[in-house]
């Protein structure tokens, strides 16, 4: 697992830097845990665009992920580590004793061959999925679940961890890689170790060829529009737009956009050390 470079032989190969894939086992995924995918361009039932910059890309097919990790007590081997595209982490597949094969996100250092166990009473090891309130304290994981049996919604993408910091009767306290602190109930699934891919974050896209590849289309800055299209658009010669940064609804940036009361007394200690 690691990032491959290339010589500058034109400005987009200059800074231009890819994943070498040496972890992934196989480039044929499992027919019978795919879906398709079908694209709106950012475009609702109407036609009518909804959501800017989106449209084109390289077709992708849905891997049915394992997110609740609920074959309790039924040991599964590793079977292939696999590319997904639609997520930043890899994919793992796992063949169980019961002969059914399902997908899981891919914890960091998970090989072929090895076994993983979900339920109560399994082995703190990489891969294996448990209740938070058999996890010593200390311990990374991810996959975390907010609802016990609603599926694994925190910590799912590329080199993520949590740590488990406290518990109590009802709730442990999940430190997140943002610096968040949760509470989670104790009888919520999580997962031990760290995602796996975590060079993701050091991927250079180099060419705009890349992004259109992902499905993403040019972005327009406000300050070059006309004042008709943006609330930064016009002015004679070049404008650095003259008021604080907005959506072209005139929305300002940087401004809290969470209004969720109902689950605000889950969170501790916000990111960033509010």
């Amino acid at each position: 697992m690691g990032v491959k470079k290339f010589n500058p032989t034109s400005p987009g190969r200059r800074f231009q830097t890819v994943h070498d894939f040496k972890e992934i086992t196989t480039d044929k995924p499992y027919e019978p845990l795919l879906k398709a995918i079908k694209k709106t361009g950012g475009r609702n039932n109407s036609g009518c665009v909804t959501s800017w910059q989106r449209g084109g890309g390289n077709k992708r097919r849905y891997r049915v992920i394992d997110f609740k990790r609920d074959k309790h007590g039924v040991p599964a081997v590793v079977e292939t580590i696999e590319y997904d595209p639609n997520r930043s982490s890899r994919i793992a597949l796992l063949k169980y004793k019961d002969g059914e094969r399902r997908y899981i996100i891919a914890p960091s250092g998970l090989n072929v061959g090895e076994q993983v166990f979900s339920g109560r009473g399994v082995e703190i090891k990489t891969g294996n999925a448990l209740p938070l309130t058999e996890i010593p304290l200390g311990t990374f994981v991810h996959n975390i679940e907010l609802q016990p049996g609603a599926g694994a919604k925190l910590v799912r993408s590329a080199g993520m961890a949590a740590q488990l910091i406290a518990k109590a009767d009802d709730y442990s306290q999940v430190k997140l890689s943002s610096g968040e602190v949760r509470l989670v109930p104790t009888l919520c699934m999580a997962t031990i170790g760290q995602v796996s891919n975590p060079e993701h974050e050091n991927i250079s896209i180099g060419k705009a060829g890349r992004t259109r590849w992902l499905g993403k289309r040019p972005h327009v800055r406000g300050v070059a529009m006309n004042p008709i299209d943006h609330p930064l658009g016009g002015g004679e010669g070049r404008s650095s737009g003259g008021r604080p940064p907005c959506s072209p609804w005139g929305k300002p940036e940087g401004v809290r956009t969470r209004h969720n009361k109902r689950t605000d007394k889950f969170i501790v200690k916000r990111r960033g050390g509010k």
